[in-house]
């Protein structure tokens, strides 16, 4: 994978910090964890739900936290289960994982549920007032302009 050096563009711009950091960040060389997987749905204009497959973990077994724009979906196991029979083969992944998803600003998580073994956490994107778009009125001289009188 290839290095960008982004450095030479923050002393182009102004306000753009945050976006030359977030792209800092997707071209990073560290492993990002693939377990457990995940979806990002778009279910409306604002709204947004995360999917994640966390099968064999039940409600207790599962964390989410929401600290400063991060969201963490924690999963670990709650005591030992004792099994009836041997396991031949364990293709069911039941190790301990954290996931976790920067959110942007005006994100609010507004539910979670568990179904099916998929963990659905909600996600509404909130605008406020002072950040929704206005249209700004044009001012127009409407006073006539005077001609000055040429001299003959």
């Amino acid at each position: 994978m290839r290095q960008f050096d982004l450095a030479p563009l923050y002393r182009n711009t102004v306000g753009f910090d945050r976006l030359f950091s977030m792209l800092d960040q997707l071209v990073s060389v560290e492993a990002a964890p693939s377990y457990p997987p995940y979806n990002i749905e778009r279910t409306g204009e604002n709204a947004y739900r995360i999917s994640v497959a966390v099968a064999g973990f039940t409600d207790r077994d599962l964390t989410i936290e929401v600290k400063e724009n991060t969201l963490s979906v924690r999963g670990e196991r709650q005591g030992s289960e004792e099994r009836k029979s041997d396991v031949l083969y364990q293709g069911i992944a039941a190790r301990t994982f954290e996931r976790r998803f920067q959110l942007a600003d005006g994100v609010q998580v507004v539910g979670a549920a568990l179904e099916n073994g998929l963990l659905h956490v909600d996600l509404v994107r909130e605008i406020p007032e002072a950040k929704k778009p206005k249209l700004i009125p044009i001012a127009s001289n409407s006073a006539p302009t005077i001609e000055a009188k040429k001299a003959a």
